[in-house]
């Protein structure tokens, strides 16, 4: 049976639209959680970031819808997520992901030896948050009491270098807790991070990486295992075996991924827009999106001088995205003051008058999110990355 041959711009089309990019999706109590499991997550270290994410994606969704599911009806979970950095996950997938990451190769620990946590005094931390958190909320002073009152005065001693001074030792199982099913966050306190056990019974390992395997080709397949790696930040020996053992299970089948060479899709997702297809129209997407983490390969959706401008070499870039035609095209910031949210977008190339009135409404969407007024600007963004 000849290999399917599956064409860059019909596979990125139809990431688009599978994630709500091309035509928002209608809103509802499920729609939020539900964007949040297609995409494999929404990228939450600014929060703000995140509720952009989602909200774009919803038709008519504001960042109040977003803070909902998380808050209100916890169909949404804030926890450590794919490459150990904060996210939004569907609260019904946290089962999937503490079970496959419980699966992933253990990171060498990046401290000193003699900082480092030992097997036992990780276990020992993980069992202790877990207990203290059960039924809480406790800000991170909080439950380094409580750590240290169940384990010993060892967890509590300040050695882990910190962006402002010296954090406890136990501070090195914080990911490790989360992604064990036993922490996650809370809702601020004040300026104040709360942590909080979700009381997740993980999926069994096998099971999760299969499942997520599937799911991060629905999403953005074809794929190799070389980019799931990157995704993923574990090493490409762990994942080409891992597709090996999913490819002789007939779980994922082969197609020819124009200009990639050999991919993989989930059995029997092989349908695709037709040759030449093309994800048209004009959109911002947020700092972090899931679409331009996950999306491979690099160099055909940041074609040109859009490689230099907005994507710094490794995962993500530094600036929220301007998408023209389904491929980056810009960058943009936004600067808010009272509900006023200045934008500014800044085009690779000249506009047509038709791009130009897309971007005044995908302006209008940031403030529709954000529950502001947007301003735009087409121009030069002069801020720095992550500004």
């Amino acid at each position: 049976m000849p290999t399917r041959i599956v064409s860059w711009s019909g596979a990125n089309a139809r990431r688009i639209e599978r994630q709500g990019l091309a035509t928002p999706v209608a809103l509802s109590p499920s729609a939020v959680p539900e964007l949040a499991g297609v995409m494999l997550g929404a990228h939450a270290q600014v929060l703000s970031a995140a509720e952009l994410s989602l909200g774009l994606r919803t038709e008519g969704g504001t960042r109040v819808d977003v803070r909902r599911a998380l808050w209100e009806e916890r169909s949404l979970v804030k926890t450590f997520g794919p490459r150990g950095t904060v996210h939004l996950l569907a609260a019904v997938d946290v089962p999937m992901w503490t079970g496959a990451f419980s699966a992933m190769p253990a990171r060498v620990g990046q401290q000193a030896k003699e900082i480092r946590l030992t097997a036992a005094q990780t276990d020992a931390v993980v069992a202790a948050a877990g207990e203290a958190l059960s039924g809480a909320e406790l800000t991170a002073d909080e439950l380094t009491e409580a750590i240290v009152a169940r384990t010993g005065a060892w967890a509590g001693d300040l050695v882990v270098p910190a962006f402002q001074g010296m954090w406890p030792r136990w501070r090195q199982a914080l990911h490790t807790a989360a992604h064990r099913g036993v922490l996650s966050f809370g809702p601020n306190r004040g300026q104040k991070v709360t942590y909080t056990n979700p009381g997740v019974v993980p999926m069994e390992q096998d099971a999760a990486l299969s499942e997520l395997v599937r799911r991060y080709l629905y999403a953005y397949g074809p794929a190799t295992p070389q980019h799931f790696a990157k995704w993923l930040a574990v090493n490409n020996g762990w994942t080409t075996a891992l597709f090996g053992e999913l490819a002789a299970g007939g779980e994922i089948e082969q197609v020819e991924f124009e200009e990639v060479g050999a991919a993989w899709v989930a059995a029997g997702d092989t349908d695709f827009p037709a040759p030449g297809a093309q994800a048209e129209g004009v959109r911002l997407l947020p700092y972090f999106d899931a679409f331009g983490i996950a999306s491979q390969a690099r160099e055909l959706l940041f074609p040109g001088r859009a490689f230099e401008r907005a994507l710094a070499g490794g995962q993500a870039g530094n600036f929220p995205l301007l998408l023209m035609d389904g491929v980056v095209a810009g960058v943009w910031h936004q600067r808010r003051s009272g509900k006023r949210i200045a934008v500014t977008v800044e085009p690779l190339e000249k506009l047509s008058g038709g791009q130009l009135k897309e971007l005044e409404r995908q302006a209008e969407r940031i403030g529709e999110v954000g529950e502001g007024v947007a301003e735009l600007t087409v121009g030069t963004v002069t801020v720095g990355a992550h500004a």
